[in-house]
């Protein structure tokens, strides 16, 4: 196991263990993430424990045009129950994912030390939120770092049906439009399935990852 000190570094993704765990320690501030996720490797640990970095084999990564849209949610995207914005709520919704009850999950990986490294890279143009709105509420999003050809996505919410679809479908097909080759998904749910996302090897993502 790799334990990290005050240098900026991570060891190779390949190094990982067979559950995809790269290195323990280390910090949070912008320079290491954007390291991270440039390599291939997310931070994710529960409060109160060292800082975890996984690069987990396979990857699951949506391909932007191969987004799966159901006949249910093309009507929502058609029609007016929904508005969609763009970094004017980047705080709000890393708390309402923070506070999202999931199945199987016991509390939150947001901490407050990753709500404040992710502000920070928000205030740097890495971090960006997508917002949805139903009658001036915000009742959904998502939120992840922009590499310029790679969208990492970190954690979506949703309070009322289909909310959080609408925000990862609408950002899906913004990144096909500006050429973007995937969106990084990190680990397999069904929910992503759902939506057309499939398990690569970690070898090809690294390889998109490279050819930035």
């Amino acid at each position: 196991m790799v334990f990290l000190t005050n240098e900026i570094y991570f060891p190779p993704v390949a190094d990982a263990n067979s559950e995809g765990l790269v290195a323990v320690g280390g910090d949070l501030s912008p320079e290491r993430l954007l390291l991270a996720y440039k390599r291939g490797i997310f931070p994710w640990f529960n409060e109160g424990s060292m800082v975890m970095w996984w690069s987990p084999d396979p990857r699951m990564v949506l391909y932007p045009d191969q987004v799966r849209i159901s006949k249910s949610m093309r009507k929502v995207l058609k029609g007016d129950q929904f508005q969609l914005t763009k970094n004017t709520s980047f705080e709000q919704v890393i708390d309402q994912c923070a506070r999202i009850k999931r199945k199987g999950q016991d509390g939150t990986w947001i901490t407050q030390d990753m709500k404040k490294a992710y502000l920070k890279l928000h205030a740097m143009g890495f971090a960006q939120s997508y917002e949805v709105w139903e009658e001036g509420r915000l009742v959904g999003g998502l939120y992840g770092i922009d590499l310029g050809h790679v969208f990492c996505g970190e954690s979506m919410f949703s309070t009322v049906g289909n909310a959080s679809k609408f925000a990862f479908i609408n950002l899906a097909k913004e990144l096909g439009q500006k050429g973007y080759r995937l969106i990084d998904c990190q680990i397999y749910t069904s929910h992503l399935e759902s939506l057309g996302a499939q398990e690569i090897p970690r070898e090809d993502f690294m390889e998109i990852l490279k050819n930035m």
